[in-house]
């Protein structure tokens, strides 16, 4: 296993929840933390804990997105007018990275990540080789001819993990989608459950 699927899984461990929902993850057999201390009786979290592993479960679930740049997503919610933690999703199910593990392109976030990076998709016709792209209403989001074919790419859309979420449109046969309206918190298909009204406390203290 390579240190990135190790580290990937340790997420899981640390948290205590099975955050993409896949049956690899090893809280399958081990339910409890990593290292020598991953056993011991857990203590009733604090406000700001709950507050914390809220953030923490957030982050790691868009593929462990740097404090810095999420920062940067809570202040932009806040910013914008209506509800700072429908805000906050929808900046983060606009990251192309999202986008394109959402029209099943990816097996995993980490994947989306690292395809998008090494130029196997286009928007609108033009590559882009940036994860944190913000994709907009209407924009059409395409694997590149040469990449249509990749193992990883039919091994991801052929997969019955999960479902394609209703904001966006898929043609697998083209290996093509189309990202047809901002989403609400209740449009997003996470497999455990997501608070970001508390990533919106925990910032605001």
């Amino acid at each position: 296993m390579t240190k990135r699927a190790e580290s990937k899984y340790k997420i899981n461990r640390r948290l205590g929840v099975n955050l993409w929902g896949r049956p690899k993850s090893p809280l399958s057999k081990r339910e409890y933390g990593p290292g020598q201390h991953g056993q011991r009786r857990k203590q009733k979290p604090t406000d700001f804990g709950v507050q914390l592993m809220a953030k923490q479960k957030l982050k790691g679930y868009y593929g462990n997105i740097g404090e810095k740049q999420f920062r940067k997503y809570y202040d932009e919610a806040v910013r914008r007018k209506g509800d700072t933690s429908e805000n906050l999703i929808e900046l983060l199910e606009r990251r192309l990275d999202a986008v394109v593990y959402r029209l099943k392109f990816a097996i995993t976030p980490f994947a989306s990540r690292q395809f998008i990076n090494h130029g196997h998709v286009t928007v609108n016709g033009k590559r882009v080789n940036i994860p944190s792209f913000q994709v907009r209403d209407n924009d059409v989001i395409e694997v590149k001819d040469k990449s249509k074919q990749l193992a990883m790419v039919l091994d991801a859309a052929q997969s019955g993990e999960r479902d394609v979420p209703e904001y966006l449109e898929v043609d697998h046969r083209a290996m093509k989608g189309r990202f047809t309206r901002a989403p609400k918190l209740s449009d997003v298909p996470y497999p455990v459950q997501m608070e970001p009204n508390l990533v919106v406390e925990f910032y605001s203290r």
